[in-house]
């Protein structure tokens, strides 16, 4: 079963995308900032990253950038979740690396086929 890295510093997302994801029948990992987010992907190795951009401390943005550099981590699949959907932060975004970008409110649904569908590019 894949596991998911749910990175947001608003509980009432993170639990909402927890319990999406674990219905979608996903594993689900939660942090509610980029440091927590780095220190469980080095300790559980997840399978995608769900990452919001606005975090306490470090942004989602330097998250994806210290991924990007990580020669373990590189290769991580992340989706950017954010309020703010401003085309110049799209694009920020994918420059950095990021494999999709959504912008809330999200439907649910594209959201999970999203996921399904990243981690089924991933898959050995």
């Amino acid at each position: 079963m894949a596991n998911v890295l749910v990175v947001d510093d608003e509980p009432n997302i993170l639990l909402s995308l927890e319990y999406l994801m674990s219905h979608a029948g996903l594993t689900v990992t939660t942090a509610p900032d980029g440091e927590t987010a780095l220190q469980r992907i080095a300790d559980s190795s997840p399978d995608l990253l769900l990452l919001d951009i606005s975090l306490p401390g470090i942004s989602g943005f330097e998250v994806l950038e210290q991924l990007r550099r990580s020669e373990s981590e590189w290769h991580l699949p992340v989706i950017m979740l954010t309020a703010h959907g401003r085309e110049v932060e799209r694009e920020k975004g994918f420059a950095l690396g990021a494999d999709d970008y959504v912008t809330k409110p999200f439907s649910t649904q594209q959201l999970v086929e999203k996921v399904k569908a990243l981690l089924a590019e991933r898959a050995p």
